[in-house]
């Protein structure tokens, strides 16, 4: 088993890496209603392409179907219209599930069986042989914070929620998948529990696991991921990196004033003068390096502040631009 601490160069994410999940134009619409006439679309038109080695965040409020989409993935589910790859193979390919892991929301864990016994049984699924199992067992749970000793004696109903989400995540990583998909991790967790869980995705994104997660804790989300997307509605409204989306984490709003306009214009391209004699612009470097300069052409700082938006206020900002568009 790979150790979850290697970090391969093999897997640096890079636009160049090939695609481990593709969609296009995947549909999926429910049929509800005493006589089955009524559709539901849960999902319209996804189309998605997710790297190898990357960790992607799907966002979404309550509804939008982001279950729905990770049940498609993983075959749970069938489309109604579209089609999919998942590391290569047509969605539901049973050779493919071998390779995955999933934790799924809200997991049904057998809460008479110890965390040990278990995650032998999450195993045994995968044909994985007892004495694979007896060095990979302890891995796992050291790796997401449990004791052996705990695991093996108690039962799991007598488990925090906080422990049941990390024996989860140990069965989602018991066959050593290349692809791993977790459907809102941390929720329900206390602050510590959310920590450990967001280390432990650190770690797996280290060891070059493409890792694919629903969540609605978006402070979470800016720290790990490389790429989101959003739903809403069953539609993706959009798909990039942090920094395609949000901005440049250099990128700051300067106001000040003095100095030289040649040399200023150099710094913020879009320098702007106002009437009362200040200036401000956009500055897209190290702000040290524009603050020493600014010192010895005599000018001043009012204000300089982060112009770019946090992933919350650019989450908020989209969804209410989409319920907009449908009301008109």
């Amino acid at each position: 088993m790979q150790s979850f601490t290697d970090t391969p160069d093999s897997h640096l994410t890079t636009v160049n890496t090939p695609p481990v999940v593709v969609t296009s134009e995947l549909r999926k619409v429910y049929r509800t209603g005493f006589w089955m006439n009524q559709k539901v679309v849960s999902l319209k038109s996804c189309s998605l392409e997710v790297y190898q080695g990357e960790t992607f965040g799907l966002l979404g409020p309550n509804g939008a179907g982001k279950t729905t989409l990770l049940k498609l993935l993983l075959g749970i589910i069938r489309p109604t219209s579209g089609k999919g790859l998942l590391l290569g193979k047509p969605l539901g390919d049973r050779l493919t599930k071998q390779h995955l892991g999933y934790l799924p929301e809200n997991p049904y864990l057998y809460e008479y069986l110890t965390g040990w016994e278990f995650l032998e049984l999450a195993a045994g699924l995968f044909q994985i042989p007892a004495s694979i199992q007896r060095q990979r067992i302890p891995q796992l749970l050291d790796l997401v914070g449990l004791s052996v000793a705990d695991a093996r004696k108690k039962q799991m109903r007598r488990y925090s929620k906080g422990m049941l989400q990390r024996v989860g995540m140990a069965q989602a990583l018991i066959n050593d998948p290349q692809l791993i998909f977790l459907d809102e991790p941390m929720s329900g967790l206390d602050p510590l529990g959310r920590y450990r869980m967001r280390e432990i995705i650190l770690s797996l994104k280290a060891a070059g696991k493409t890792i694919f997660f629903n969540s609605h804790i978006l402070s979470e989300v800016e720290q790990i991921c490389d790429r989101i997307a959003i739903l809403t509605q069953g539609e993706l409204i959009c798909t990039g990196s942090l920094a395609e989306l949000l901005g440049s984490e250099n990128t700051y709003y300067v106001k000040g004033q003095g100095g030289d306009w040649e040399i200023l214009k150099k710094w913020l391209p879009n320098l702007v003068f106002e009437a009362d004699g200040s200036w401000q612009g956009t500055l897209q470097a190290d702000y040290y390096d524009f603050l020493a300069s600014l010192r010895l052409m005599g000018g001043q700082i009012i204000s300089i502040n982060l112009s770019r938006y946090s992933l919350e206020e650019f989450f908020i900002q989209q969804i209410q631009k989409q319920n907009i568009s449908v009301n008109e």
